[in-house]
């Protein structure tokens, strides 16, 4: 199972992605926050940083509604 990522700001995604692995998981996914833009890239970096090589960090998917918004 993924553990769902929810911090906003970079260095709250980073210890929050510490604190899970310490608890064992593995697996990760990246709430948006800015729509797959440069914040979202930036936390995506921070979790993938913290979580380690053993670990798999993705961005949640783009909702359909989302998407007809653009």
């Amino acid at each position: 199972m993924r553990a769902r990522l929810t911090a906003i700001r970079p260095i709250e995604v980073a210890r929050q992605v510490e604190m899970l692995t310490r608890d064992g998981h593995r697996r990760f996914v990246l709430c948006r926050v800015d729509n797959g833009g440069m914040l979202d890239l930036e936390r995506l970096g921070a979790a993938r940083y913290a979580a380690g090589l053993q670990s798999k960090v993705e961005l949640e998917a783009e909702t359909s509604a989302a998407a007809a918004a653009r």
